[in-house]
């Protein structure tokens, strides 16, 4: 339709633009209203402010700064020397005292608790579960089985030096892959499974449990102990109180004495400062299965 053609709508009282579709749809020729567009310019030029004032536009290397020099990322990083600041006196006091002291004294264990929460909230729960209740593979953190103790000192020692890495002062225990180095042929490694589940009561062939226990007594009670109630120096799991790191199955305990498993932890003392080691040691104490 040309211009010429353009008339007022009957139902709305607007003019029409003149385009039309489908021989009676037409177009109103109805502008925005003025609040909106006072609105659209008011964004404009508040943009074109924004732009000046604050950090805007991407360079190929950087990034406009803005008359403001305003920076996000600087504003963080004073928030947290703040909150730094504002713990330095338990931080410090964490820093000068032992261990031992830390529960004595009701503020400081308070702060510890909360620091070596979220430490370990961070750093340990991946692996040991946001409860500490562990995985195959994983120890639970709350019950009172300690591979390699569980007072303030011994768990201190594992969180910091890690477990069978390459660390200097790891903890280190390799158990014999009896199997695969075929030292104990698979009958044997049967039998000795039966006795070692004998020993919290879960063997089901008393038989092969009795051949088993000169199997034990020859290869495993050096490290277990001959009542397997285990030995934390040497870091040899208590295999009679029925709590299992890879599982209490027959075939769990059967593949634990052919490969002799072997999980690693890391060192933390290169990744965390003493402080929160301290907190986290304090912590995992707290969760019900200290010594």
């Amino acid at each position: 339709m040309a211009d010429d053609q353009k008339k007022i709508d009957e139902v709305t009282g607007v003019e029409t633009t003149g385009h039309v579709w489908d021989d009676d749809l037409e177009e109103l020729n109805k502008p925005l209203p003025k609040w909106w567009l006072y609105i659209m310019y008011a964004t404009i030029i508040w943009s074109i402010g924004y732009w000046i004032l604050y950090p805007a536009w991407p360079l190929a290397s950087d990034y406009t700064r803005g008359v403001l020099g305003y920076s996000q990322r600087q504003i963080v990083m004073d928030q947290v020397e703040a909150g730094k600041a504002a713990q330095s006196q338990f931080r410090d006091a964490i820093a000068k005292a032992e261990l031992g002291e830390i529960p004595q004294k009701d503020e400081l264990l308070e702060f510890a608790l909360a620091g070596g929460a979220a430490a370990f909230k961070d750093n340990c729960a991946p692996c040991h579960g946001r409860g500490a209740q562990g995985f195959v593979g994983y120890p639970n953190l709350n019950d009172d089985d300690w591979i390699w103790g569980g007072d303030l000192e011994a768990i201190h020692d594992t969180i910091r030096y890690g477990i069978r890495n390459a660390d200097d002062d790891s903890r280190q225990s390799d158990m014999p892959k009896f199997g695969e180095e075929q030292l104990l042929e698979r009958p044997q490694i049967n039998d000795v499974a039966e006795y070692v589940l004998s020993l919290s009561g879960a063997a089901t062939d008393k038989a092969a449990a009795e051949r088993g226990a000169a199997v034990y007594a020859e290869q495993c009670a050096a490290c277990h102990g001959e009542n397997g109630k285990g030995n934390a120096e040497l870091g040899a799991p208590n295999l009679a109180n029925g709590i299992w790191l890879y599982g209490g199955d027959k075939k769990d305990v059967v593949e634990s004495i052919h490969t002799g498993r072997g999980g690693v932890m890391p060192p933390w003392h290169t990744r965390l400062d003493d402080v929160t080691l301290k907190q986290l040691a304090v912590y995992v104490h707290s969760l019900g299965g200290g010594k």
